[in-house]
């Protein structure tokens, strides 16, 4: 092989390598020192909050690190890794600092986990397909409830329903959940509010009803997850506070779920 083909081959296999690492991952500048990037896992399959559309990851989240990223002056990137990845990767900190991913802060996570302070609050939801005899949390005992795995949902629902009762369906995420129920598998999904409201008005012919349960489903805060010891905390808590207080947050939140957010309950938790 000639020495110019030799280059122009080099070329392209340089170029395919950048293409094949940029798979599944959104890049983002935000004024960080060069060559200092805070790697960021996610789990896409929350819309609104996370989601992929084609190769972009997109959603509220997304959104709201963007702007806690560039107040903090910090680079970063935001990759598609799954549930329990995110979880896994992040508890070990090496390739990943940080996971954002409508993650809820929990006394049991703060065992393994650092938080961010709060800056999203949240409660589970009852999913059934209309014309269901469920009304409450405590009319899903002895019936078939789908849950996300490792979620809140999973715990509280283990709670009600006993840990081991084979009639409490656990998957990888919650998109599975809900073909389980649009399938007659089960009776009733439980999942977060945002979610389960999204998959209601996006699937009008489905004939799903959403119930809130306030007496059994308290509120939920989110936060981002960092390893234990992250020096993260300190640098983001302040870039977050800021962004919500500067009415950033507002418009964010306006945008993706049409009104205005209740920050006083939210800055109440912090």
């Amino acid at each position: 092989m000639s020495s110019s083909k030799k280059w122009i081959v080099s070329g392209i296999v340089a170029l395919l390598a950048l293409a094949i690492a940029g798979c599944g991952a959104d890049k983002n500048a935000g004024g960080g020192a060069a060559g200092e990037s805070i790697k960021i896992a996610t789990d896409a399959s929350y819309a609104p909050m996370e989601y992929m559309d084609t190769d972009t990851i997109k959603g509220f989240d997304i959104d709201f690190l963007k702007a806690v990223m560039a107040e903090a002056g910090m680079d970063y990137t935001v990759t598609n890794t799954g549930w329990d990845t995110m979880l896994t990767s992040v508890k070990q900190g090496t390739e990943y600092q940080a996971g954002v991913s409508s993650v809820s802060i929990t006394d049991e996570r703060k065992e393994t986990y650092d938080y961010s302070i709060p800056y999203f609050e949240s409660t589970n939801m009852i999913m059934v397909k209309e014309g269901s005899d469920i009304k409450s949390a405590l009319d899903l005992k002895g019936k078939k409830v789908a849950v996300q795995a490792a979620t809140t949902a999973d715990e509280l629902m283990s709670g009600i329903m006993g840990v081991d009762n084979g009639n409490l369906k656990r998957f990888d995420s919650n998109a599975v959940a809900l073909m389980e129920l649009n399938g007659g598998g089960a009776d009733a999904v439980v999942a977060d509010i945002a979610i389960v409201n999204e998959y209601i008005k996006n699937n009008p012919k489905e004939k799903l009803t959403g119930i809130i349960d306030k007496e059994n489903f308290g509120s939920e805060y989110y936060g981002i997850l960092y390893p234990k010891g992250s020096e993260l905390k300190a640098k983001l808590d302040p870039a977050i506070k800021k962004v919500i207080d500067s009415g950033k947050y507002a418009e964010i939140y306006k945008e993706w779920f049409g009104e205005e957010p209740d920050t006083s309950a939210l800055l109440n938790a912090q």
